[in-house]
């Protein structure tokens, strides 16, 4: 829907980007991979160029997480994370057209025993992910590799068309995906836990009342209960997990071990314990690889109180990876 605004013509912004995901997802897919590549580290690097919200915001955020690093260190950094981001939606537009060979040899997690013990074991797992690397792929590859379906929670996106194509495209892949309305997911999660199955939730941000503060990097944030809560009532493993790409078209990543549920205190007590070693698990993968985190949000609790950072070019910070939450 078209209207004018101060004279000019002026596009609905959510029908754009339903209209923009649709182009990636029915061309992008078509390209031969090489071009596709070339054309996702092309894309990331005028962005960085342009120096938007985006940009300015992944910079500060890498600045905590390399505290020593120098001004143009920091430059290299979040160019190195736009073409990171970047190759993450490369890879997904085209994820539909992979083969299942190619989705077997496109992730190579280590440690991925703590993963299959746990699913032996009948206790029910949960794996909770930053916002790094790609983790649809990674999805794909339990899925296609292990042969092991699981369960998400996507984020309702506006407009509605475009949260069904998240969802049409996760399901494509073999994720169950419930949508993040209140607590009506979680109720569904601890089902599927108590009955032996996977859970896979991005848990490295949540600003609202019921997240819990955790202090990563030497800052407070907080960062999503439901991880922590669902290990607490249902007995299933919580296991944190890591991504980042290399200059091969393989995926790495790993598996942490278990975070145990504390012996002593109350139910939220241990939830806010067991966030706190998640938030450290993800730290040491977030250090080791932070070109690969793509958090292009404010996160930290200081930042929340200090106005947004100027840009020559306008338009709102960007997110980080879209479309799926914990809860």
């Amino acid at each position: 829907m078209s209207a004018r605004r101060n004279g000019r013509p002026w596009i609905d912004g959510e029908k754009l980007a339903d209209a923009l995901y649709a182009l990636g997802w029915s061309t992008v897919k078509k390209l031969p991979e090489g071009t596709a590549v070339r054309l996702g580290r092309r894309i990331g690097d005028i962005a960085w160029k342009r120096r938007g919200k985006g940009v300015l915001r992944l910079e500060s955020n890498l600045a905590r997480v390399v505290p020593d690093a120098t001004p143009q260190r920091l430059a290299e950094l979040s160019r190195a994370g736009m073409r990171s981001y970047m190759r993450y939606w490369m890879e997904s537009f085209r994820l539909p057209a992979w083969s299942k060979d190619r989705i077997r040899a496109g992730f190579t997690p280590e440690d991925v025993h703590h993963l299959e013990d746990g699913l032996k074991s009948g206790r029910g797992v949960i794996l909770a992910l930053p916002h790094m690397g790609n983790y649809d792929l990674a999805g794909a590859w339990v899925t296609t590799k292990l042969g092991v379906p699981f369960t998400t929670v996507a984020q309702r996106l506006k407009p509605e068309s475009l949260y069904d194509r998240f969802v049409a495209f996760r399901e494509g892949l073999g994720m169950e995906v419930l949508p993040h309305t209140g607590g009506a997911a979680f109720g569904t999660l601890a089902r599927r836990l108590r009955a032996g199955g996977l859970v896979c939730l991005v848990a490295d941000r949540d600003l609202s009342a019921s997240g819990i503060e955790v202090k990563f990097f030497g800052e407070a944030t907080k960062m999503p209960a439901g991880p922590a809560v669902l290990a607490v009532q249902t007995g299933a493993m919580l296991l944190p997990v890591t991504l980042w790409f290399d200059e091969t078209p393989v995926m790495r990543g790993r598996v942490h071990p278990e975070i145990e549920v504390p012996e002593t205190g109350s139910r939220a007590e241990k939830a806010a314990q067991m966030t706190q070693a998640l938030a450290d698990a993800f730290a040491s993968g977030i250090a080791d690889h932070p070109e690969d985190w793509h958090m292009l949000q404010r996160l930290w609790l200081a930042d929340l109180e200090q106005p947004e950072q100027p840009s020559a070019h306008g338009g709102s910070e960007a997110s980080g990876t879209a479309g799926t939450e914990s809860v």
